[in-house]
């Protein structure tokens, strides 16, 4: 067997503080998702909200290679338990051989379970006297059940639609000018008309990275991966850019069903490779000359499901294998005539990427905002160092970025580039915006997330795990088919 890495990383309820002291207990599965002879690990967060990054048997790297192979990652539960908040448990996280599985994991305190009217009766027992039956039927876990990756599970092949799409209304005397990379992602978790399906508020990168580990596997060479997260982006950016569901009543962005749109398990674990690409190009999207949309780019397994004209993933992973490029991947499938372009405007960040590189020796108004933002995250992550906020780019500042990139996954060079410029920006904006339980009236399109249980009179943005509310022993995952 090979080995993987896990790290789990624990945030305060629904922004990006994070919640250091945590008590992780991570129970390996292996393949076949059964207790086995790994022993159960039992770890503490520090400052940073971070586990260390711990080794796990994983299957051999070539049953990822091929289709029809065995199952090409083994399984672990997670169970995260901190004072003054509900225990999570995450049951099915995927470990592929030679990555590092990043689970993140947002704590709901008790305060915020109380203003949400989530009943907390006996949820804190006392370890030290035994518990009555009776009571431990109210000990209840916050549960996330990760599902299959779309290449070892059954999931319905995708509708086809037309290439290109009606624009929505115009809104005053402009239609939708430029392509935006939005915010949040509203993700409706069943087909488009089942209204009893809930809706989730997820960040825009977060939702690409997730759907990535659940359509392909993140072993692939990287020339796969980019020319898969481009198609994903720019079928994402078309949803977007169209107001696809908007325009039809819905007050979502996109659906989970993979016979319409994506596949999208919410909660899961993503990978490193995955995180630090779709870090660099999130806004980078396929356009086909001549039109102005992202290119609606449909794709498909392409051995279970036969899709002439879309990317097919296995295909892509075999051209890769070849040696060719992300685009002459991508041109292969769609045709020659397309575009990889950068959407110039991304919502939701104080300040728009200043257009270069910056580094030592670098001066202004970028840098100081740049300084202005590191000092603000310091505040919760005491690793990155406190810099002087002068505009000026200096070894101080090089070191908090440097810092920074390495506490948040990215290339450690201390040079702030497009993806760490937005990575502080995200980082910034979630340590900035505690969520705030107001009354009163919806976001326009954010469905709360308290309205599954029953209250809607709260408003959320940003995005919690699903929560289904069990006893504490809870069932093992076991969701492949047999022949997969």
């Amino acid at each position: 067997m090979a080995l993987g890495q896990l790290r789990v990383v624990v945030f305060q309820n629904d922004s990006s503080v994070p919640l250091p002291n945590s008590r992780v207990t991570i129970t390996p599965l292996g393949q076949n998702n059964q207790e086995e002879t790994e022993a159960t690990v039992v770890i503490t967060t520090n400052e940073q909200g971070q586990t260390e990054t711990i080794d796990l048997t994983a299957p051999p790297i070539e049953y990822s290679q091929a289709p029809n192979q065995p199952v090409p990652y083994s399984f672990a539960n997670i169970r995260v338990e901190a004072e003054g908040f509900i225990p999570t448990t995450i049951n099915g996280v995927q470990i592929f051989p030679s990555l590092t599985a990043l689970q993140n994991v947002n704590m709901v305190s008790n305060e915020v379970a109380a203003a949400r009217g989530i009943d907390r009766v006996q949820i804190n027992i006392p370890k030290h006297r035994l518990v009555e039956e009776s009571e431990k039927k109210y000990r209840q876990d916050i549960v996330v059940n990760i599902q299959a990756n779309t290449l070892v599970g059954i999931f319905p092949p995708k509708i086809p639609e037309a290439e290109e799409k009606p624009l929505p209304p115009a809104k005053s005397t402009v239609v939708l000018e430029n392509v935006v990379v939005p915010e949040f992602i509203i993700v409706h978790t069943g087909v488009p008309d089942d209204n009893s399906a809930q809706n989730y508020t997820v960040g825009y990168k977060d939702y690409i990275k997730n759907v990535a580990c659940c359509e392909i596997f993140s072993t692939w060479p990287e020339s796969a991966i980019r020319a898969n997260l481009y198609c994903i982006i720019s079928f994402t950016l078309n949803r977007v850019y169209t107001e696809w569901y908007r325009s039809r009543g819905k007050n979502f962005t996109i659906t989970n069903s993979t016979a319409f749109d994506q596949a999208f398990s919410p909660g899961r674990n993503i990978y490193d490779n995955i995180d630090r690409i779709v870090d660099e190009i999130f806004s980078t999207y396929i356009k086909r000359q001549g039109t102005k949309q992202p290119l609606f780019a449909q794709y498909c397994d392409g051995v279970r499901v036969s899709c002439p004209g879309w990317l097919t993933q296995w295909g892509s992973k075999n051209l890769a294998d070849q040696g060719r490029t992300p685009y002459e991947i991508l041109t292969n499938f769609y045709g020659t005539n397309i575009d990889l372009v950068r959407a110039p405007e991304v919502e939701g960040v104080p300040e728009s990427y200043p257009g270069r590189t910056l580094s030592i020796g670098d001066t202004g108004t970028s840098v100081r905002s740049l300084q202005t933002y590191l000092n603000r995250i310091s505040d919760n992550y005491p690793l990155i160092p406190k810099v002087p906020v002068d505009g000026e780019y200096g070894p101080s500042t090089e070191e908090a970025v440097r810092v920074f990139q390495q506490v948040f996954n990215l290339p450690e060079t201390g040079r702030t580039d497009y993806a760490t410029w937005y990575e502080i920006s995200q980082i910034y904006v979630g340590v900035t915006k505690i969520a705030e339980l107001r009354v009163g009236n919806e976001i326009e399109g954010f469905k709360s997330y308290e309205a599954s249980y029953g209250q809607s009179n709260f408003t959320r943005r940003v995005f919690y795990p699903p929560t289904t509310y069990e006893k504490v022993n809870i069932p093992k995952v076991n969701y492949m088919d047999d022949g997969y």
